[in-house]
């Protein structure tokens, strides 16, 4: 472990974009924040990532790095606007085995997207454009991965939500908007 968390800021990009990174000292210095709403994002994300590293470790995982997007309501609050300690937006190790695998030169044990990243690198994809067809097997083992990390930080049993997920979003949607 870092003997504390690291920030590393990025800037949303244009729909279809990369994310920029942006030095700490620039998000002040560039006008994309005061430095009072700066501090209170970084305070925000430190304590999240603390909630989250307690969690993870008392469901056996090391989280090892997760992103946090924030925003601001209409009152212009701050407010986390995506998801968070997902296999999505975090990296999770198994900590029974990672010290073991770092010792031998191996990457920790993983459950979040890596399988997707690393078949999606090796057919050359960069993000750029329709992303190429990945095989069932890749899929099914990502699909694990996120099943079990959701098992083990909630201590309860998934169950796949309704097919398809649109038709779910847009009744739970309408449901906020009543």
């Amino acid at each position: 472990p870092l003997p504390q968390p690291l920030i590393t800021p990025t800037t949303k990009a244009a729909d279809g974009e990369h994310d920029q990174p942006i030095g700490v000292d620039e998000v002040v210095s560039s006008g994309l924040l005061t430095a009072e709403r700066w501090n209170e994002v970084q305070d925000v994300a430190l304590a999240l990532f603390a909630r989250g590293t307690k969690v993870a470790e008392e469901a056996g995982f090391i989280l090892a790095d997760t992103k946090y997007e924030f925003g601001l309501n209409a009152a212009g609050e701050l407010i986390v606007i995506d998801e968070m300690h997902t296999p999505d937006s975090s990296r999770y190790w198994n900590a029974a085995t990672a010290d073991d695998r770092i010792a031998e030169g191996l990457a920790p044990e993983g459950f979040d997207k890596e399988p997707v990243r690393i078949a999606l690198a090796e057919l050359g994809y960069k993000g750029d454009g329709p992303p190429p067809q990945l095989p069932d097997e890749i899929w099914e083992e990502t699909s694990r991965r996120y099943v079990e990390v959701f098992e083990r930080l909630t201590g309860t049993t998934f169950v796949p939500g309704a097919q398809p997920a649109s038709v779910r979003i847009r009744s739970n949607l309408a449901g906020l908007l009543r």
